[in-house]
């Protein structure tokens, strides 16, 4: 005890104390310091990696597009007849060279968009629209598809609502990639398409189908990257795994949110919430 030593050993004693107390703080932060610096080498790693793998992605998607834009313009040259008639079966295989092109087509842009979101060079541009127009414009885009089908698409009528100030593009790509989804699993019956306020900020948008449905084990990993569902049409319909994922990702850039509610043998509905207006115009008049 300090109590029992003469002050001059007390002293002493204290100094060691203090010493070996200090030697072991300047081990710790030593310690620290280089976990530290293991972390950032790890984290630059970790950025270095990704800003290979969005680089790699970009020049692939860039690379594809012109070869695809080759296949597809001579397809349609083919179908059209400008250089002679085509038997009937030769049509049924332009017509498979023409979907298989498309369908690549889709997952190459799929591809374009995840490496911009990754490299930060998604911009966003709003503007006031009606969903009156938003509407006409993918029913017009969907109609080849469903009159070769036996689904009806049905959009309804977005009675009510107000104009939305936000980024219709990306807005239009989210629904493209529902209706597209639930034409891709929907056998028969039909895919519908609504609109109807949240609440007071929000809008939601919704396409549901009379498809196969999807077990609710899956329902947390569909907006993931690369995820798809497992069931014989997938085996059939291959793709990307990307397009709901990428529904997520614009979902927040426009400041929402995505969902699902589905039952195997019940259909599906993927839904998207947004605001009605972004945030720097909330206040503005349209």
């Amino acid at each position: 005890m300090v109590d029992s030593l003469t002050p001059d050993l007390a002293v002493q004693q204290l100094r060691d104390e203090v010493d070996a107390l200090r030697a072991e703080l300047e081990e710790t932060n030593q310690g620290v310091l280089a976990l530290y610096a293991e972390l950032d080498t790890q984290a630059e790693q970790l950025r270095q990696a990704s800003d290979l793998k969005s680089r790699f992605l970009s020049y692939m998607s860039h690379e594809f597009r012109t070869p695809l834009g080759s296949i597809l313009s001579i397809a349609s040259l083919l179908s059209d007849e400008l250089d002679g008639p085509l038997a009937p079966e030769q049509h049924k295989q332009v017509a498979f060279v023409s979907t298989a092109a498309r369908e690549l087509s889709d997952m190459v842009d799929d591809l374009l968009d995840l490496a911009k979101i990754e490299a930060g060079r998604i911009t966003i541009s709003p503007a006031w629209f009606d969903m009156f127009d938003l509407f006409a414009a993918l029913r017009g885009m969907f109609r080849p598809i469903v009159d070769a089908s036996s689904v009806d698409l049905i959009f309804e009528e977005p009675v009510g609502l107000p104009r939305l100030y936000t980024d219709d593009k990306k807005l239009a790509q989210i629904l493209r990639n529902f209706v597209s989804n639930s034409l891709k699993f929907t056998q028969r019956g039909e895919v519908r398409v609504s609109a109807r306020l949240e609440n007071e900020r929000e809008v939601r948008f919704a396409v549901s189908d009379t498809g196969i449905g999807i077990p609710a084990e899956m329902h947390g990993a569909l907006f993931e990257d690369f995820s798809q569902v497992d069931s014989p049409l997938q085996k059939r319909l291959r793709g990307t795994g990307l397009g709901l994922a990428l529904c997520k990702r614009f979902a927040a850039l426009l400041g929402g949110r995505v969902g699902v509610h589905s039952e195997p043998g019940q259909g599906s509905t993927f839904f998207v919430v947004i605001p009605l207006a972004l945030a720097q115009e909330a206040g503005d008049d349209a």
